[in-house]
């Protein structure tokens, strides 16, 4: 018997200043998020002292275009096998002059208890069940965010609320302002967490930037 294993190719695209690499089992690389990559660049001027983190960072590249001229460590997170092998990968490319770690596994569990950060970055899923027909190119699991795309985007808040700094800040990414408004609900359902919306960012229908302050 001949098994036929599929092959997959691996692709490389401009992302801003760096060259990226993804595969078809991982989410392509959205060039309009490189805006999100300079807003959190530009908080790192008047961020405290510390490291910066990027929550369900996929293949690194919106993070590692973000620390672009800076030296403070980086942590990226995510789920994925593949993306964190492409992450890799990708580090080496982008020759960034900050030291980078790679976590490989759920974010609630590979951030330890005692660690603060000066900035995070959080890029989830964010289309709702019952639309993700409408991408059929990008992987599942990529893009499902729940019945109303919050479900992992509501794992960042909370982690961002339990490891920011005092006085750092937060860059989220959504789908559209009615995510914007739950989250903001959220937040007010949650004191705890310490944190507020202090401006919003939209790009059409690709999609929502949020900053979240401490």
């Amino acid at each position: 018997m001949t098994v036929e294993v599929e092959q997959v190719r691996t692709e490389v695209i401009e992302f801003g200043s760096l060259s990226v690499q993804f595969d078809s089992r991982v989410l392509r690389p959205r060039r309009w998020t490189t805006a999100q990559s300079a807003w959190a660049s530009a908080q790192l001027r008047t961020a405290p002292d510390g490291p910066v983190l990027e929550l369900c960072a996929g293949v690194g590249h919106i993070g590692l275009l973000a620390m672009a001229g800076h030296t403070r460590p980086l942590v990226l997170v995510d789920l994925s096998e593949t993306a964190c092998r492409h992450a890799a990968a990708n580090v080496e490319q982008a020759n960034v002059s900050c030291p980078v770690e790679i976590r490989c596994g759920r974010m609630d569990e590979e951030i330890a208890d005692d660690e603060r950060f000066a900035l995070i970055i959080a890029d989830p899923p964010w289309v709702r069940s019952d639309r993700t027909g409408d991408h059929q190119d990008d992987p599942l699991h990529a893009i499902d965010g729940g019945d109303d795309g919050l479900d992992l985007a509501r794992t960042c808040v909370q982690l961002i609320g339990r490891h920011l700094m005092d006085r750092g800040s937060a860059v989220l990414q959504v789908g559209d302002l009615e995510q914007v408004a739950a989250v903001s609900d959220h937040l007010a359902d949650h004191p705890d967490l310490r944190l507020r919306i202090a401006e919003h960012r939209t790009f059409g229908d690709r999609g929502v930037l949020v900053l979240l302050v401490r």
